[in-house]
């Protein structure tokens, strides 16, 4: 899951702040612009997983056009590539056990053709949840 979110940039003595304007509570701090697009960039894929992981509904992107950083005089709104899939892969990889039963004959036909059942019931559940 890939989305493009806006987000407001306010620059000042001490650095930069970034406020999500469709992710509530979303804000972090960078100590200088390129830092602050960078960590844009975890927060808004942290909290994005944050809902994911919650069963919520992820808000849609507002249109560039309609948000505005005029809290402060040299604020500026930029659009921020959020990659939920990258960010999970990194922080959120670790494997978890889950055990699972299949007919006897179906494990015996698949074992000789050498199919690993782990990555197969992986392959199976990111299709069905439209991630392949």
């Amino acid at each position: 899951m890939v989305g493009i979110y806006p987000a407001c940039f306010y620059p000042d003595d001490d650095g930069v702040t970034v406020i999500f304007h469709d992710l509530p509570g979303c804000t972090t701090f960078g100590k200088d612009i390129e830092e602050a697009f960078l960590m844009a960039d975890e927060a808004g894929c942290g909290w994005i997983y944050g809902e994911i992981v919650r069963g919520e509904p992820v808000p849609p992107p507002s249109n560039l056009a309609d948000v505005k950083a005029d809290d402060f005089e040299d604020g500026f709104v930029s659009l921020i590539r959020l990659d939920i899939d990258a960010y999970a892969e990194k922080y959120h990889s670790k494997s978890v056990r889950k055990n699972c039963t299949v007919p006897a004959w179906l494990a015996t036909l698949a074992e000789r053709k050498g199919f690993n059942f782990s990555i197969l019931l992986q392959d199976a559940i990111k299709q069905n949840l439209d991630l392949a």
